[in-house]
């Protein structure tokens, strides 16, 4: 079992990239992928949520990808010495020949050109995008392994928590059947008291018997119960399944409740009543519960 809350991080350090992924996810009826990542890691986007796919099946889970470049990566400086020499050489003749100075210290000037982006500019050569790829690919595989580590130990605890819920209904299902026998004497009680009210105590045995019979049956408790039981029994099995269940569990907590809800409605007796309320507060828990289970 495992739980739709999870977090997992991982930072991939490489001589050309460092690659940060976070991935976190909650509950969600469905598998809802957010991602949030560079233009850069864009053509990857159909690997990354079938790589996803294959760990989680429920869940909205957000995905955030940070890349950066590794120090100055394939950075290259092309200088333009050429143009730097004729804007020198111009001028050094309008220096000369028009301002009368002897002699021209182009060091200085050479300083601020290096400054100018028409003089120096700084190449990036395109970087091998199926490199970029197996980075990324290997940074959110290894966060998500550890994405399903994390929904696996909370699963685990749910499960535990679910197990005792179950074995607390189990019990108090029990104990319910055991108030079967007080439930017919009840009905057959409040029947025979109309019956004699009706007829002034004169009362034919065969009829008493006949309506009797049929009042029993509309307010029968054994059908409901003796679903309750093979609900339990599946409730157990799905408890140590390790594929999804959460869908599953939360169909058959529906219904669990709809037989409770009828037994509540057919009994009079105050035992069974305070039984279905609890019964009914255990689906409540086991329900909130499974909410966030896969």
């Amino acid at each position: 079992m495992k739980s739709m809350t999870g977090f997992g991080k991982e930072v991939l350090q490489h001589e050309t990239y460092q690659i940060d992924v976070e991935i976190k996810t909650v509950n969600h009826r469905f598998l809802d992928m957010q991602l949030r990542m560079p233009k850069e890691a864009n053509p990857y986007e159909l690997a990354i949520r079938q790589l996803i796919k294959e760990k989680l099946q429920r869940g909205r889970v957000e995905i955030y990808v940070n890349l950066q470049k590794s120090g100055d990566g394939n950075k290259t400086v092309h200088i333009h010495w050429s143009l730097i020499h004729q804007l020198l050489q111009n001028m050094e003749t309008e220096l000369v020949d028009n301002y009368a100075i002897e002699q021209f210290d182009p060091t200085a000037s050479v300083n601020q050109l290096l400054n100018n982006a028409d003089f120096v500019e700084v190449v990036e050569e395109k970087t091998d995008d199926t490199q970029l790829e197996a980075l990324l690919l290997k940074a959110i595989e290894a966060a998500v392994e550890k994405v399903d580590d994390s929904r696996q130990q909370e699963g685990e605890k749910i499960r535990q928590v679910l197990l005792e819920y179950s074995q607390d209904f189990s019990t108090k299902v029990q104990k319910l059947i055991s108030f079967t026998e007080l439930y017919e004497t009840d009905y057959k009680e409040r029947f025979e008291a109309k019956l004699k009210d009706w007829l002034s105590a004169h009362v034919d045995e065969t009829r008493l018997l006949t309506e009797m019979a049929i009042l029993l049956e509309k307010g029968d408790i054994h059908e409901e119960l003796d679903r309750l039981l093979i609900h339990i029994d599946k409730l157990s099995q799905l408890l140590t399944q390790s594929a999804p269940v959460g869908r599953e569990l939360d169909f058959l907590i529906q219904e669990m409740n709809r037989e409770v809800n009828t037994i509540g409605s057919k009994s009079s007796p105050i035992e069974i009543k305070n039984y279905v309320v609890q019964l009914k507060t255990i689906l409540e828990k086991i329900r909130e519960q499974i909410q966030n289970v896969e």
